[in-house]
């Protein structure tokens, strides 16, 4: 019986690949965005930073792949979330929002990246925001839109700008600043779940009403 292939430059290649985008994230969890040089992400890796340009055709091309690995929305879009969308979103809304909240607390590299794009102003991250307003304009235009008609459909999304940017920010400065947040600790379960519970109660107001 022949013996199965194990190596081989597909293979290898994607091994690689995979190595060069660890050490992004390696990167961005240590130093932070300032730190990611071509000959720092090639020496993380262990290779030549001739793959870097080989494989993703630019250091920018690089990052930008394991941002958009990283950013949450991006996987939403790509079907991070099943659930039934016969409600008009209502559970889909709790469902994404709450994952958001608990994905960006164990992230701590997409915090990182959110703060880049909050400091910088790069054409890598402009992309990588207009993306995912694109696919969040799909999912709105798709499913909460025609639920709630043009008028009202615009204050849903107002509403979701607001508790979307709010889960952000709670978890960066719990990250970076403190715990407590208007009385909530934001380290503990019972403070989260507060969040999470306030987030689906709106939710729920908003499609009742």
């Amino acid at each position: 019986m022949p013996r199965k292939v194990v190596q081989g430059p597909i293979r290898d290649k994607e091994k690689t690949k995979l190595k060069l985008l660890g050490a992004v994230g390696k990167i961005l969890r240590t130093k932070g965005y300032s730190g990611l040089k071509v000959s720092k992400i090639a020496a993380v890796a262990g290779f030549d930073k001739k793959l870097i340009y080989e494989y993703f055709g630019s250091t920018d091309k690089l990052i930008d792949e394991y941002i958009k690995s990283q950013d949450y929305w991006s996987q939403i879009a790509g079907g991070g979330v099943e659930t039934e969308i016969t409600d008009g979103g209502q559970e889909l809304s709790k469902l994404a929002l709450v994952n958001q909240f608990e994905s960006l607390k164990k992230n701590k590299e997409l915090q990182k990246i959110i703060l880049w794009e909050l400091s910088e102003n790069k054409p890598i991250l402009r992309k990588l925001a207009d993306e995912r307003e694109e696919m969040g304009d799909l999912m709105f235009k798709n499913i909460t839109d025609p639920y709630f008609g043009e008028e009202k459909a615009k204050r849903f999304r107002a509403i979701m700008a607001l508790l979307i940017s709010g889960a952000y920010y709670l978890n960066i400065h719990t990250a970076t600043n403190g715990s407590n947040f208007c009385g909530l600790d934001m380290k503990s379960d019972e403070g989260r779940a507060e969040i999470e519970g306030a987030m689906k109660e709106i939710i729920d107001c908003v499609y009742q009403k």
